[in-house]
């Protein structure tokens, strides 16, 4: 991805170390940390959150163009809201997995579909994805809400329920093929 995208609201670029704590807010939530992956639920230092940006801009200039970590701000004020991330499920695999957050005082105001939405664009268009997916607890009805706004349909559950997966295709997306 170009280092910065835009939406009609939002601005999406790659974490910076400066950003740590603007992410600190979204990832330390404790009303966001229960729905985070193992790797994010102990809420760093502002420092280890540095360290770790540093980490994911490592990763992602290595991994290649499609996978990455990105903050998500609104434009003009250009305040960090939220997260999003795509990652190769599984690791080395093929098929692009979304995943987002948002700091609280952002809910409610369509941040998070609106920046899923521009990103999958983006894979599908730009990279060739032709799918992508995001994988869910079931008990998260706010992220799942958000899935289908971004135009996600449930395609499956994994692991005895525990996960719900959804799907969008490069078929559901308007515009080049």
């Amino acid at each position: 991805m170009p280092n910065t995208a835009v939406s009609e609201r939002l601005e999406i670029r790659r974490w910076e170390p400066y950003d740590a704590e603007a992410a600190l807010a979204v990832y330390a939530s404790p009303s966001v940390t229960p729905w985070l992956g193992p790797d994010l639920r102990e809420a760093p230092t502002c420092e280890g959150m540095r360290a770790r940006i540093q980490a994911w801009r490592d990763e992602d200039h290595a991994r290649g163009e499609a996978a990455g970590h990105w903050a998500v701000r609104t434009r003009g004020a250009g305040d960090v809201v939220g997260a999003l991330a795509l990652h190769y499920v599984p690791v080395g695999g093929a098929n692009l997995t979304l995943s987002w957050a948002l700091a609280p005082h952002a809910w409610g105001h369509g941040y998070a579909a609106e920046a899923g939405s521009a990103l999958i664009r983006w894979a599908v268009h730009e990279v060739g994805a032709l799918e992508v997916f995001a994988i869910l607890p079931p008990g998260n009805e706010r992220a799942i809400a958000t899935a289908r706004r971004m135009g996600m349909e449930q395609a499956t559950e994994l692991g005895g329920h525990r996960y719900v997966v959804f799907r969008i295709r490069h078929s559901d997306l308007g515009g080049p093929d």
